[in-house]
């Protein structure tokens, strides 16, 4: 009986490159979850696929795209989480060359261990609408409050606690993602 090998897929999501362009901060990010979306999708790099890993209440959507840079590999051992920001809903799965504007630096608190639980920002390099933010600064603040309170409440909705640390620019998020390199 001959042996079956497992077959790496070299076309997964996960092991595409960090980078779209690294002289210019620009990162490839994987959509997970569309924004405006109840349903949380998760990549599943044993299946191959992105699986639904969660729905969030009536009423309650993510605000902006959600998924992870590739080719890196954050405290939890998963992919560095980013939400981006970008004028439309895209699709799971799609690739978005984003441009890196901050970092929410945060704690997550499950079943008494605490770790850390960055989230990058970024901003799709082709959005017309916020083409001119460069870092959250740029942003109005009610937006990024909005964003910090959005990963409070979903955390809680799954028994974590998200504490926000800080927010930090473009150089800290770019620091961080330097040091999750594959």
């Amino acid at each position: 009986m001959a042996k079956s090998r497992k077959k790496k897929n070299s076309a997964s999501p996960v092991r595409l490159p960090a980078f779209a362009d690294r002289d210019h901060g620009i990162v490839h990010a994987v959509i997970e979850t569309p924004s405006g979306s109840r349903n949380k999708f998760k990549f599943d790099e044993k299946l191959g696929f992105f699986t639904l890993s969660g729905v969030l209440p009536e009423g309650m959507v993510f605000p902006h795209a959600f998924g992870f840079v590739p080719s890196t590999k954050a405290d939890d051992g998963d992919p560095e989480d980013v939400l981006i920001i970008m004028d439309e809903p895209t699709f799971t799965g799609c690739v978005v060359p984003t441009r890196l504007v901050g970092v929410i630096e945060a704690e997550q608190t499950e079943d008494g261990e605490t770790e850390r639980n960055d989230r990058l920002i970024g901003v799709a390099t082709d959005s017309r609408d916020y083409s001119e933010v460069k870092r959250l600064d740029d942003l109005n603040q009610n937006v990024l409050k909005e964003i910090e309170q959005f990963f409070v409440n979903y955390n809680q909705e799954r028994g974590k606690k998200f504490r926000v640390l800080q927010a930090r620019g473009p150089k800290q998020a770019l620091k961080l993602l330097e040091s999750s390199l594959q």
